[in-house]
């Protein structure tokens, strides 16, 4: 058992628990962890503990963790064993009853621990507390996410439908604009581990099945797409999306209210379409195959069609397109 922090005079801790747990899994982010960090320390809600999880980073990025002299912020090292596996181990560690989660690349603006904690207190019964979010792009542009089916801004409340926002537009939760309950996560599971892309939208989905989710439009997160190491930026096969197993094991024992039952295949369409997507361009039409053979859609049916024509190419053939579409971009 680890022992628990102690707070002293500015907020630092002693005897009681924190507020919030920050979690933030560190996997050779060295040129942004400061960043991720600082933002932290410069939330107006100072009663967290920071918990950054290295798994496994063999760029330094430990060493700029511990530069750090408040004595809020753990670090923790472990053997690589993937994104979840170090989100779960700082949820293990934390000793806040709510738990925020930031990515190592991305960045809190000053008041999201505080706007969380909001949520969570006109809220109390919600399942998770998320925040819009600004998305970074790599030309410095700069744009808050497009999140579909809720009420205008400046709104906030219980989503009215979640598996609906997801499907239509951007996600409305990201990594790091979301704060859950420990409850709520001992519950859920956490993070599944074993995947490196799509356990959070894992997550996200398992918890929507049980309870409702809060959301703010008020914008609490950097999400910085302009980082070239993320893991949405890999072309590399996936054979399916780990919330789809999930949704598909919930249909199976009967376990989502049937007013509910569309907007899941909907979105159950959605990442199967996205999936598809990838593995065609990773040349693997037949994963692609494999992902649209139950892909239950009526809003996504021409990009159905569209990805089924594509995933009959062979790969040699499409990998040769993509080559010359490249050697002509240049020109």
């Amino acid at each position: 058992m680890h022992t628990p922090p102690r707070r002293g005079r500015c907020g630092l801790l002693t005897g009681g628990r924190p507020v919030v747990s920050a979690v933030i899994p560190l996997y050779n982010k060295a040129p942004y962890i400061g960043r991720a960090i600082q933002s932290v320390l410069a939330q107006t809600e100072q009663e967290f503990e920071v918990i950054v999880v290295d798994d496994g980073s063999t760029d330094g990025g430990a060493a700029i963790v511990e530069h750090f002299a408040d004595p809020r912020i753990r670090l923790i090292t472990q053997e690589n064993r993937g994104a979840s596996a170090a989100r779960n181990r700082g949820i293990r560690e934390s000793w806040a009853d709510l738990v925020a989660f930031l990515d190592a690349d991305d960045e809190w603006y000053p008041a999201f621990l505080e706007t969380a904690l909001d949520l969570r207190r006109r809220y109390p019964g919600a399942g998770l507390y998320a925040t819009a979010y600004t998305i970074y792009n790599p030309d410095g542009g700069r744009r808050v996410a497009s999140i579909a089916a809720v009420p205008p801004t400046p709104w906030s409340g219980l989503l009215p439908n979640y598996f609906r926002s997801a499907a239509l537009g951007e996600p409305p939760i990201s990594s790091s604009s979301v704060a859950i309950p420990r409850g709520v996560l001992k519950e859920t599971g956490g993070f599944a581990e074993g995947h490196w892309w799509g356990e959070d939208v894992d997550l996200w989905g398992r918890i929507a099945f049980r309870y409702p989710i809060a959301f703010t439009w008020r914008v609490g997160a950097v999400y910085h797409t302009d980082v070239a190491s993320r893991a949405c930026t890999r072309i590399q096969p996936v054979p399916e999306n780990p919330f789809v197993a999930s949704a598909r094991h919930a249909i199976e024992r009967g376990q989502i209210p049937p007013e509910m039952l569309d907007d899941v295949l909907e979105y159950v369409a959605a990442k199967q379409l996205q999936t598809a997507a990838r593995n065609i361009q990773a040349g693997r039409p037949d994963l692609a195959r494999a992902n649209l053979a139950w892909c239950p859609t009526r809003l996504h049916r021409r990009q159905k069609i569209a990805y089924s024509l594509m995933a009959l190419i062979p790969a040699p053939w499409y990998r040769r397109y993509r080559h010359m579409k490249a050697v002509l971009a240049q020109h």
